[in-house]
């Protein structure tokens, strides 16, 4: 598919939110500062999965978004009838956590169209939360979390690095082996399609939060994997709807000795096809 150049400047002048660019494409993310959630004595921080996302992307005729609005309980229903009233699509609802308090919920998002309309309706659903909430999420002063943990032993085992940001330290890993679409067009990594771990708290005892990317094929074994190295699985679910190949992610909660995660998490990522950047 014969794409043109992503208007950026378009997006960030509309939505007024400093994004990152990557390879031609851009995301905005509104750290959730205002909102004070554990899980199980951890703190969760944007870091660990607490962040509204929209990543554009150029296409054949404009540009497509994909993004993830984290929402409350009173948040849901206003700012689902945004997604409607704007023309989007929501493609998921779901947890990220369990036991959570208080308990949030993830709505994904897609549309297409010129950039600048899309930047607008993407604006829309952000200013539907602040007008809920009573103020900008990201407003508030972020939060930090203790961490001691020997992030090159972790780095080691798992096979990828990561980067630590306000006590969190998160790898991001990419499936460059699989050609994934959406309606045809190419999602990338930067655009949602990875697998993920957030670490935080001590080498005796760490939390560890994220996201698996599987083909279908590969579900049962990574549930197994992961289950069997004392890391709960709290989530399965799609985050498309027309992607091909068929697309299924995984949430995931672990508490325990930092290594044994590690462990874990190495041998349920040895179930799926990413390779590790030691191998």
């Amino acid at each position: 598919m014969e794409r043109h150049p992503l208007n950026i400047t378009a997006i960030r002048e509309v939505i007024g939110i400093k994004g990152t660019e990557n390879n031609g494409e851009y995301k905005v993310v509104v750290p959730q500062n205002d909102l004070e959630i554990m899980v199980d004595g951890f703190k969760i921080i944007p870091p660990m999965g607490l962040g509204s996302w929209a990543a554009f992307s150029a296409i054949k005729e404009g540009a497509m978004v994909m993004g993830d609005i984290v929402v409350t309980e009173d948040d849901l229903w206003p700012v689902q009838q945004e997604v409607i009233r704007q023309g989007l699509t929501i493609t998921a609802i779901h947890n990220h956590f369990v036991r959570n308090n208080p308990n949030v919920m993830y709505m994904h998002i897609g549309g297409m169209g010129e950039e600048g309309v899309l930047a607008e309706k993407v604006k829309a659903l952000f200013d539907k939360v602040v007008e809920v909430r009573g103020g900008n999420p990201a407003a508030s002063e972020p939060s930090e979390v203790e961490n001691t943990l020997d992030t090159d032993r972790i780095d080691n085992i798992i096979g990828h690095s990561g980067n630590l940001n306000n006590g969190v330290y998160k790898i991001t890993i990419g499936r460059p082996d699989v050609d994934l679409r959406e309606h045809g067009a190419p999602v990338s990594t930067f655009m949602g399609f990875n697998t993920w771990a957030s670490w935080q708290g001590t080498p005796e005892k760490a939390a560890v939060a994220g996201d698996f990317t599987m083909l279908a094929d590969e579900i049962a074994p990574v549930i197994k994997a992961l289950v069997e190295n004392g890391i709960e699985v709290v989530a399965v679910h799609n985050h498309m709807v027309y992607e091909e190949p068929r697309i299924f992610f995984l949430h995931y909660w672990g508490v325990g000795p930092a290594e044994k995660l590690a462990h874990g998490l190495k041998t349920a990522l040895n179930q799926t096809g990413v390779v590790s950047k030691n191998e």
